[in-house]
């Protein structure tokens, strides 16, 4: 059996979490655009629905998704989009549905895999374990978005252990999809947890360069659902202040990202 059990069951909370705000959304909310450019409520949780079912090919079907990454290299640009605008086009109630049998059908398939088993994705191969925490933190950050759309001010969790992990393991990733070269040093990272009893720390703790501050900004930052001048993360040294302008949790093009609440980017 898998390891990746105490993911999956953060991942189950974040997802229900989620589905209780826009569960009871009238028809016309669901079309309410969201800070990212083209995207409703709609195609927040298609895309969502999208990718768990993809994750769940990947698991199941390696051939079967062999041949969904090979359609995405046809329109390498676009198909990330196009697949949002196909599921917001379903009526509410039915993209709701395929939401919540697929992500289930996700948790099954994850908690029966064998324990060390690699599956293939749109990027290097990933574990259950790490596939469930991908699967979350896409699931808070498009969640925030909606958060955001809707003017809900949600109660951080200490789930974002997951997403703040992967912000500080992606740190290289962030400077080569720009094609920078990153830093040979590690860095320092304390993050206060949202429980306000932990401190989560990543690097040595001798590290000359440092990033400090609350774990909820800092997985803001990384999934670049706020403009690091409106967080309270800091940064001591040079490249450490480069990464906060550039970190980037997630695969693919970092996007434009959103402008300071005082003004323009």
């Amino acid at each position: 059996m898998s390891d990746a059990s105490p993911v999956l069951d953060d991942l189950g909370r974040e997802s229900e979490e989620l589905d209780r705000l826009v569960a009871d959304l009238g028809e016309e909310r669901w079309g309410l655009a969201t800070p990212a450019p083209g995207w409703t409520v709609a195609h927040q949780i298609a895309h969502l629905a999208w990718t768990d079912r993809a994750a769940l090919l990947s698991v199941t079907d390696a051939e079967g998704f062999a041949t969904e990454v090979e359609k995405a290299l046809v329109s390498p640009g676009t198909w990330v989009d196009d697949a949002a605008r196909e599921g917001a086009a379903l009526p509410p109630a039915r993209l709701l549905a395929e939401w919540r049998s697929g992500r289930a059908a996700l948790d099954r398939a994850l908690r029966a895999a064998p324990a060390r088993s690699r599956f293939p994705w749109y990027g290097p191969p990933m574990s259950a374990a790490s596939m469930a925490t991908a699967r979350l933190m896409e699931t808070w950050a498009h969640g925030q978005d909606i958060a955001d759309t809707l003017g809900v001010v949600r109660t951080p969790t200490d789930r974002l252990r997951h997403v703040a992990r992967i912000g500080v393991r992606a740190r290289d990733y962030a400077y080569a999809v720009r094609e920078l070269s990153a830093p040979r040093e590690e860095f320092r990272v304390e993050l206060v947890a949202p429980s306000g009893d932990d401190l989560w720390t990543y690097g040595p703790e001798d590290a000359p360069q440092r990033v400090t501050g609350p774990a909820l900004d800092f997985c803001l930052l990384v999934t670049r659902r706020a403009h690091r001048a409106d967080l309270a993360v800091r940064a001591e040294g040079p490249d450490a202040d480069r990464w906060l302008d550039i970190a980037q949790a997630f695969a693919g093009p970092p996007g434009a990202g959103r402008p300071p609440k005082g003004g323009a980017a």
